[in-house]
């Protein structure tokens, strides 16, 4: 049922290293057509790192690991392509849907073909007030269970960053800072909390996938949290005025449930005047870049 495309198929086969990339950033994240070049670029960057890019989405009910530049193409311009989490796809595997994978759905079948490095932009949470909604991203659960690495810009902002870090704790995720002390904020280099592990270099990490695997504990993730840099981040005085607006207009419009994160992000977008997107472009790219170098490292281990 899974269907690995030729080119990440033999790389798997031959230990070398392969990227996972989710899609969820093609089909909902930016604008056309400025989704479809920075897929191609992301891909193009993973290659510049010596790994093979394994972009991750299902079409037609079948799910994909490794698209070729007419399925990107699907992914970014079809109106019907759905957001499908690690819940959605059964449901879209049975009736023949198509749909781009967030973090928890791209995790799980990255995991499933043996891909154990995944580079994307911030990981899903804890939301705010959550005591009243009970509402918490399915990244964490997921990845509590599923044995990857995943390179991230730590979580979005816009979440509760010390619950989150709270509950990844009390699931067993293992976190740490690369090159950090600090947990990065997504749009921002530091969220203003701590992690307990810094690791410094690809090497680093690595050695800890393997630890993971000769303890033979439960199969949870690694998560590796590399900040934007200062230089790239989102003015953190703007990115706490503006959210702060945000969370005002979500609440006077009624927002609630599913619909939150996107009408933040949304708000974030438009009253940074596109600085937040320009923020989570450039946290996207060093992730990748990253993952790369991760990624070969474990396979020359």
């Amino acid at each position: 049922m899974l269907v690995v495309s030729e080119e990440v198929r033999e790389a798997l086969a031959a230990h070398r290293p392969v990227v996972a990339l989710e899609s969820t950033i093609i089909a909902h994240g930016l604008p056309r057509p400025r989704n479809l070049q920075v897929a191609l670029e992301l891909e193009t960057a993973v290659r510049q790192e010596g790994a093979v890019p394994a972009t991750i989405a299902v079409l037609d009910g079948e799910p994909r690991v490794g698209l070729d530049k007419e399925q990107l193409e699907r992914v970014a311009n079809e109106d019907a392509m759905r957001k499908l989490g690690h819940r959605d796809l059964p449901l879209a595997v049975a009736t023949g849907a198509s749909g781009a994978t967030t973090v928890s759905a791209t995790a799980l079948l990255a995991a499933r073909a043996g891909v154990r490095v995944f580079a994307t932009g911030g990981l899903g949470g804890v939301h705010r007030e959550w005591t009243l909604t009970q509402d918490e991203s399915a990244d964490l659960g997921l990845l509590a269970r599923t044995r990857i690495t995943v390179v991230c810009a730590g979580v979005k902002s816009i979440l509760d960053v010390p619950a989150t870090l709270q509950r990844l704790e009390t699931l067993g995720v293992a976190v740490a800072g690369y090159a950090t002390a600090r947990f990065p904020g997504f749009y921002l280099s530091d969220s203003g909390h701590p992690v307990d592990w810094t690791l410094e270099s690809p090497d680093e990490v690595s050695a800890v996938m393997r630890a993971q695997d000769a303890l033979d504990g439960p199969e949870s993730a690694l998560i590796v949290a590399n900040p934007v840099p200062e230089a790239e981040q989102l003015d953190p005085e703007l990115h706490a005025r503006v959210l702060a607006d945000a969370l005002h207009a979500c609440e006077a419009e009624g927002v609630t449930g599913q619909a939150v994160t996107p009408f933040l992000l949304d708000y974030l977008v438009r009253h940074t005047d596109g600085a937040s997107l320009s923020a989570n472009l450039a946290a996207v790219r060093g992730n990748v870049r990253l993952a790369g170098r991760i990624a070969a490292a474990w396979a020359g281990a």
